[in-house]
């Protein structure tokens, strides 16, 4: 581990009062950012890196005192190495407890509502060190660009503080909108600054959501891969937070669970080689299961508070959907035994997952009861309905009499019912079981109060329905068939919701400006305007291209060539200039001439490249496509989204070029001058 990552900044109790003071001085903060939260959770970070710290020593003494044991055939220095490593041993196991309730803190992001729901399993934000990204983009832009860095110290420190901002997002749109404005921005620095052949020589450093491991790669699809994670992991805390008692409650929360599954599905799909477990294909994949598995949850709460009390069939479909819930947990209780997962995830987690099974599952049986023992038996007109909906309700149809039968006998239902409900209680009492198995979860009073509720709920009406002279045996009651009337959606992130203008846009449009592009030195030509003009013809806009050169006129003279960029005309610039402004500047000029800034892209100049790019041109499509994607006033539109999000992906844009066309070929947007 280097030096550096000992203590993460931004993991002390320091960082967050710098923030905190940092935010007093200026006397505002960024909307959606919420510095006094850095506190809270600088101070739980620090404590996971001084755990994982701790733990780390402990395991290298581990493994030196037992090579020492192996390798050692004096008895008494066996004896004392023993001793020594079951004293670590006992620490280590101390450190893992410590570390998983650390990691289990998730009663802090529940709602306060008086309401009882059974609490949901939020993420908590992986965090960073702090970036100066200062004198390494000072150093880019006057090397690759050729202009003061000095003059863009405005642009980089605002960039800064917005990295600073979102480090420490408010829970609401507000804080998402925040990640997802420097998500963006990263689309922008990405094209800027980041040479395919060159490294910028920073290391962005983040830290394991739910271990504090550190990591750091010079890849900034790192930086953008852990951003993504946060917006997937603040979902969970909006959804955790909202009062499931209500209706609207109900819907927020779906909705958050949706996007989250969705953010990190999305960051399953375009980002490999996690250096961080968190972000791995397997944990990711746990990640959108869990979050579905709430929603389908949600889906279940709110069916309970959309159906009628006491109508047969709508107790069948809770019954169902009580099934379906118990159904995703248990694929999401395998997922997180899973060898690559099992190790990593809190044991709290496991718990809580398992838990949520089985007292989903004595639910479905508990409603499938009530269905059978308190809704009125069926009349002639309903029993058809009634009949079709039973057809499909269990996974195997019950032993006895027919359906028809058991739909109109009120015995027989009585029966029927009291079978489910005795699987009913079993199930609960496993809950239970299951539940007191873990320390953290018997510190939770709200989740052992909805258990404890549901299972006396369950007695009571088994004793209700239980009668003395019942001389029969109580049956298996069959499973029921898991059904759901709203199906869980992953929402991929949309991120042309937050529109964001280039910070560094002065420095000239990306489709030539840019990081990949090399350009030689700019050349200043003093042009005169002779009995033909200047001799050249002028194509596009932002910036404006000189397409063709006549042989022997005052452009040639001068030095000009096909391919070159007009920057500045009269020591205005015009990298962002239009056809018609550049015209305009030089139609103005008088008889002492006008003085023309240019550049010439590396790799464009020379007949051959001439010759292979005049097809291109003639279309008179290739510049117009490039001006409009880099337009200055906004980023997103749904063509350019997609060229921001797949990082991992070389892109598939062809390159057009605009500068190779013969100066006799004139499109319909060029002019001669």
């Amino acid at each position: 581990m280097p030096p550096e990552e000992d203590s993460p900044a931004g993991g002390g109790e320091g960082d967050g009062g710098l923030v905190l003071l940092q935010a007093r001085k200026s006397g505002s903060t960024r909307k959606g950012c919420d510095p006094f939260a850095q506190t809270q959770r600088s101070k739980l970070q620090h404590r996971r890196a001084r755990i994982n710290q701790q733990i780390n020593k402990e395991m290298r003494m581990r493994a030196g005192a037992e090579n020492l044991f192996r390798a050692t055939s004096n008895h008494k220095v066996k004896e004392t190495v023993a001793l020594e490593l079951s004293y670590v041993n006992s620490n280590l196991q101390l450190l893992k407890e410590e570390l998983e309730e650390l990691n289990s803190s998730m009663d802090v992001y529940q709602n306060d509502s008086e309401s009882i729901s059974v609490p949901m399993i939020p993420l908590g934000l992986k965090e960073t060190k702090e970036l100066d990204l200062l004198v390494p983009l000072k150093d880019l832009i006057s090397e690759h660009y050729g202009e003061d860095g000095i003059l863009f110290e405005k642009e980089i420190k605002e960039f800064m503080e917005l990295r600073q901002a979102m480090r420490t997002p408010s829970r609401n749109e507000a804080g998402l909108e925040l990640l997802m404005e420097y998500y963006n921005q990263l689309y922008f620095l990405d094209s800027r600054f980041f040479p395919p052949t060159k490294s910028l020589g920073v290391f962005f450093h983040w830290y394991d959501s739910l271990t504090g491991v550190p990591s750091h790669q010079r890849a900034l699809a790192f930086e953008k891969g852990s951003v993504l994670f946060n917006i997937g992991a603040l979902h969970t805390q909006i959804g955790a937070r909202q009062d499931r008692a209500s209706l609207p409650g109900l819907n927020q929360a779906i909705d958050a669970f949706q996007k989250a599954a969705g953010a990190f599905n999305y960051l399953k799909e375009n980002f490999s080689n996690a250096p961080s477990l968190d972000m791995s294909a397997a944990s990711l994949n746990m990640l959108v299961r869990l979050m579905i598995a709430q929603v389908q949850e949600c889906v279940f709460e709110k069916m309970t508070l959309l159906r009628a009390q006491h109508d047969f069939l709508a107790r069948l479909q809770l019954a169902q959907e009580a099934a379906r819930v118990e159904d995703v947990y248990s694929l999401v209780h395998q997922t997180m035994t899973q060898a690559h997962v099992k190790d990593y995830v809190p044991f709290s987690w496991i718990t809580m997952v398992h838990v949520k099974s089985e007292h989903f599952k004595a639910l479905s049986h508990y409603f499938a009861a009530i269905a059978l023992c308190d809704c009125p038996v069926a009349s002639d007109a309903e029993l058809p309905e009634q009949e079709k909906a039973f057809i499909q309700f269990h996974i195997t149809m019950p032993e006895g009499p027919s359906l028809r039968t058991l739909l109109q006998d009120p015995e027989e239902r009585r029966k029927l019912g009291k079978a489910h409900l005795k699987k009913a209680i079993m199930k609960h009492e496993e809950a239970m079981r299951i539940h007191g198995l873990c320390k953290i979860l018997r510190k939770m009073d709200i989740l052992q109060e909805v258990l404890s509720f549901a299972h006396k709920r369950s007695l009571s009406k088994y004793s209700e329905i239980d009668h003395e002279e019942d001389f029969f045996e109580t049956g298996d009651a069959p499973d029921i068939h898991p059904k759901t009337h709203q199906k869980p959606e992953i929402k991929s992130p949309n991120f042309s919701q937050v529109k964001v203008t280039d910070l560094f846009h002065r420095l000239g449009p990306l489709s030539v400006f840019s990081a990949k592009n090399k350009w030689y030195p700019v050349r200043r030509v003093h042009l005169m305007r002779g009995e033909n003009g200047f001799g050249f013809t002028l194509r596009g806009d932002s910036p404006v291209l000189i397409a063709g050169v006549i042989p022997g006129g005052c452009a040639a003279e001068a030095g000009l060539k096909e391919g070159d960029y007009i920057i500045s005309v009269n020591g205005k610039d015009c990298k962002w200039s239009k056809h018609a402004e550049v015209v305009q500047l030089l139609k103005s000029t008088g008889e002492e001439g006008v003085e023309i800034s240019v550049i010439t892209l590396q790799g464009s100049e020379g007949p051959k490249a001439a010759d292979k790019k005049a097809a291109a041109m003639s279309s008179g499509s290739g510049l117009l496509k490039s001006n409009k994607e880099n337009s200055r006033k906004s980023l997103m539109n749904n063509k350019s989204a997609s060229t921001l999000l797949v990082w991992s992906k070389k892109s598939k844009r062809s390159k057009k070029s605009t500068y190779g066309i013969p100066f006799t070929t004139v499109g319909d947007n060029e002019a001669m001058y």
